[in-house]
């Protein structure tokens, strides 16, 4: 009689005893968070996400469950991802915009998500229109130009706060929102050109408006001062002013063209040539 024959029976026993262990041993990696549902109710986990803990001190490792009683729902511990896909977004400028956003996500409530949503797929689909619908009211309050500035990393924040918010309800916490892509569609971008050129032609009309009517102030203010300073001086010494402003005139009237020449018939009594008898 052979040996296995003779322990038949502890054999079995033994085969039922591994079988039983096997099924009832679980590996959670670090990765990973596991749910142990039992008749469709939560009981426990293993491995949660605890913020800030130290790596291999949540619990991963192996752990055990009642078998074909206790089912195990595995949820990744990484950070996730949710793409929205691309949309029209009307601006308050009323251009059109082609948005294309994504937000990353991590399960940090890992039973109100089983008891929610059951698989952490089925809160990427969820998440995914209402992704849509707080890109579409956050930068419908904007215009395109707000866009392309720093006002854009405030549009996120908000748009991640909102996203978050609605997320807790599946177990979720979102920790970012970006937009890939706020693009004007075909053939709008060269109209939203011309529109800008034209805009910036009327401003540069403005502002040379503007200057020409502070250089007219400011000339009227000039000359009123010269006017001033020789109402003054005449006040002063007549005579002199008379003489002054006539070697001016004579320096203008008795200077050579550009042909290099000049001729001026004037009679030696005329008034204009005081100042050449006087001694």
């Amino acid at each position: 009689m052979s040996l296995f024959q003779r322990h038949k029976t502890a054999w079995i026993v033994g085969g039922i005893a591994v079988v039983a262990a096997m099924l009832s041993t679980i590996v959670v990696p670090e990765d990973e968070q596991a749910v142990i549902v039992q008749t469709g109710r939560p009981v426990r986990v293993y491995n949660p996400f605890i913020a800030n803990a130290a790596f291999g001190q949540t619990g991963a490792g192996v752990h055990f469950r009642i078998p074909l009683v206790e089912q195990v729902i595995r949820i990744d511990k990484r950070l996730l991802s949710v793409d929205m896909q691309q949309q029209q977004v009307l601006s308050t400028d009323q251009q059109r915009l082609n948005v294309d956003a994504y937000a990353r996500y991590r399960i940090v409530d890992p039973v109100r998500m089983v008891r929610s949503a059951g698989t952490s797929e089925r809160v990427t689909q969820q998440l995914e229109p209402i992704l849509s619908s707080v890109v579409r009211q956050e930068l419908g309050k904007r215009t395109f130009q707000s866009l392309l500035t720093a006002e854009r990393g405030q549009a996120m924040e908000n748009i991640r706060k909102l996203l978050d918010a609605e997320a807790r309800e599946y177990g979720a916490q979102v920790v970012d929102v970006r937009i890939k892509r706020a693009d004007l569609p075909e053939g709008a971008l060269a109209a939203a050109f011309v529109r800008m050129e034209a805009g910036r032609q009327e401003e540069a009309k403005t502002i040379a408006a503007q200057g020409q009517r502070d250089a007219q102030i400011i000339r009227a203010e000039a000359e009123a001062q010269a006017a001033g300073i020789y109402a003054a001086s005449f006040g002063k010494d007549a005579q002199f002013y008379d003489f002054y402003r006539a070697m001016q005139s004579y320096s203008v009237s008795f200077a050579k063209d550009q042909a290099g020449g000049k001729t001026i018939l004037l009679s030696p009594d005329n008034a204009y040539l005081n100042h050449f008898r006087e001694p």
